[in-house]
């Protein structure tokens, strides 16, 4: 996970072997919220979508979850090096984009 392009996002890419191992939350969602967060992170547009991983939760369980991905040419400019949390202020919500 980086925080990249113009709206200062946390953004992770799907390059197995590469960057941090990532902690945060794991929820379990109806298909109506899913579909919500797939518009929010525009999954289906070119270069945004998500993907089923395994992760290992704080109790040591493995578990399946969804992850959303960005492709590495969205990532631009790369503000950080590699995070494994995400704890970085300057994101931009949509409604204060111009």
């Amino acid at each position: 996970m980086v925080i990249a392009g113009q709206w200062f996002a946390p953004m992770m890419f799907d390059e197995p072997g590469t960057g941090s191992i990532v902690s945060g939350e794991l929820y379990e969602l109806s298909v109506e919220m899913l579909s919500k967060l797939d518009r929010l992170e525009s999954v289906g547009q070119p270069g945004h979508f998500r993907k089923r991983i395994e992760l290992e939760t704080a109790s040591g369980n493995l578990a399946d979850a969804f992850a959303y991905f960005k492709a590495r040419r969205l990532a631009v400019p790369i503000y950080t090096g590699y995070l494994s949390t995400y704890d970085d202020d300057r994101f931009v919500p949509t409604e204060r984009r111009s």
